[in-house]
């Protein structure tokens, strides 16, 4: 069976987005490399050095389902109906999209209502053996304080912002034990991820 794991682009003082909601500097290492990376979202291309783009080829291939919000969702306009991972995606809501607000009723999109643990059940079931990404600071933080998530990623970029929002606030139970990093280097990124000890 997979595991859970969030996993976001942070500056080295812990923050995934600065002041103003940009993500622009966290993201260069999407774009700072020669090899072209194709997403199963024809709108959405990366140019990543050799490591990135290896390292995203491996990740991607293990990735079975995403759990994002509706936050997210909202302001990327759920991807057009097609994220650049190519899995079923699962969106925790408090309102279900009309298909009015929402044309794309036939993607592989499944909202949930009843929190955390039924979003997570949900993915983990579409799933099967491979892995549930989360990419939401919010769920990723309600999927820790409920024990659910196993592992911990990050893609640590070389920036300082000194304020916007941090990958991770208000803690339910902390400290919060983090173990057996692997880390790999990239190009304007160093890609960490650790074992969560509950």
């Amino acid at each position: 069976m997979g595991r859970v794991f969030s996993n976001m682009s942070m500056s080295l003082d812990g923050f995934i987005e600065d002041a103003h909601g940009s993500v622009d500097q966290l993201f260069e290492w999407y774009t700072s490399g020669p090899v072209e990376t194709k997403t199963a979202n024809d709108g959405v291309t990366f140019n990543q050095s050799d490591e990135d783009a290896e390292l995203m080829e491996q990740v991607v291939a293990g990735i079975g389902a995403l759990v994002t919000g509706r936050t997210l969702f909202d302001l990327t306009q759920g991807w057009g109906g097609s994220h650049p991972v190519g899995v079923p995606v699962v969106v925790v809501t408090h309102n279900v999209p009309t298909a009015e607000e929402w044309p794309h009723q036939d993607a592989p999109f499944t909202f949930v209502t009843d929190g955390i643990e039924a979003a997570i059940a949900k993915a983990k079931e579409l799933a099967g053996d491979k892995d549930v990404v989360i990419a939401s600071t919010t769920i990723a933080q309600q999927a820790l304080d409920a024990q659910l998530l196993d592992m911990i990623s990050v893609d640590l970029v070389p920036y300082l912002l000194g304020s916007g929002k941090p990958y991770f606030a208000n803690l339910a139970n902390k400290p919060v034990r983090l173990e057996n990093p692997t880390i790999r280097k990239g190009n304007r990124a160093t890609h960490l991820t650790y074992e969560v000890r509950y």
